[in-house]
């Protein structure tokens, strides 16, 4: 199985440093929050591109994916009723788009709950603006050759696309082959509906699932806390999931390396016991 680590948990590194640890603790690669990179990642030139990806090579990991990707600039939206604010904020996915695909990445996934909130009384218009801007980004993606994951967040993150069920229609609305879903195993926990292996075995077959991260309930790492990854990391297996499987948790305990190391110690762990 291949893991990544999302970079934010170590953002006080250099990106070269970030790159150094990770794979020295274990990880393939990292998943990428553009803004710990710049606060203006979409401009050309705020990231040294060459530079970025040659730390990663140096390290013998690969960045596997982009995520938090609407968190700089400020002032985005997929749902205001502004057109020009939409029409910026899309300018910015397709610019990530491109970026994902310059570093080496295969998927996006855009989560962003801050940039995807509904305007009280404005509701059902807001989520069909949401639907034409991801729709307007598939034919970059195809061109960059990268799937573009949306995000089901819990209520208390996400007042919009709060199930993969929801994410899924919303896919297949679009239908294109480039723009799919993901798992997000503290979302699925606080939901507290389905199981993230049941959604697996649900979504995944099916071609909607391309990416999935994993951290408990509790926002820590996983295995600090009560939600069990060997059932999860047996579902993806019994359908063989070939996508990267980062590490993402929010609470950073005790430390952000810490919960790093302990999290891929533990994922490691299981791995071997599956493959008995």
């Amino acid at each position: 199985m291949k893991f990544a680590l999302c970079n934010e948990v170590i953002r006080e590194l250099p990106f070269a440093a970030q790159c150094e640890f990770a794979a020295r603790l274990g990880y393939d690669g990292l998943e990428v929050a553009p803004f710990t990179l710049s606060d203006r990642p979409h401009e050309p030139g705020a990231i040294a591109v060459a530079a970025t990806r040659k730390a990663a090579q140096d390290a013998g990991i690969e960045i596997a994916s982009l995520h938090w990707l609407l968190a700089a600039p400020d002032g985005l939206s997929i749902t205001d009723g502004d057109a020009a604010v939409r029409a910026r904020t899309v300018d910015v996915m397709r610019r990530l788009i491109n970026l994902c695909g310059e570093l080496g990445g295969k998927v996006l996934v855009h989560g962003s709950p801050a940039q995807r909130r509904l305007p009280p009384g404005d509701e059902a218009s807001a989520r069909q603006r949401a639907l034409a801007c991801f729709a307007a980004i598939a034919d970059d993606a195809r061109a960059a050759k990268v799937i573009y994951c949306i995000e089901a967040l819990a209520p208390a993150d996400a007042d919009f696309i709060n199930r993969v069920g929801e994410a899924a229609a919303m896919v297949d609305s679009i239908a294109s082959p480039n723009l799919r879903t993901m798992l997000d195993c503290c979302a699925t926990a606080r939901l507290g509906e389905e199981t993230p292996e049941a959604l697996i075995d649900k979504w995944l077959p099916s071609g909607h699932i391309a990416h999935l991260q994993v951290n408990d309930g509790n926002g820590r790492g996983p295995g600090q806390g009560e939600l069990r990854f060997a059932p999860i990391l047996s579902a993806l297996q019994r359908h063989n999931y070939a996508g990267t499987i980062a590490v993402e948790p929010f609470d950073y305990y005790p430390d952000g390396p810490a919960s790093a190391a302990r999290a891929i110690g533990y994922l490691r762990g299981i791995e071997e016991t599956l493959r008995v």
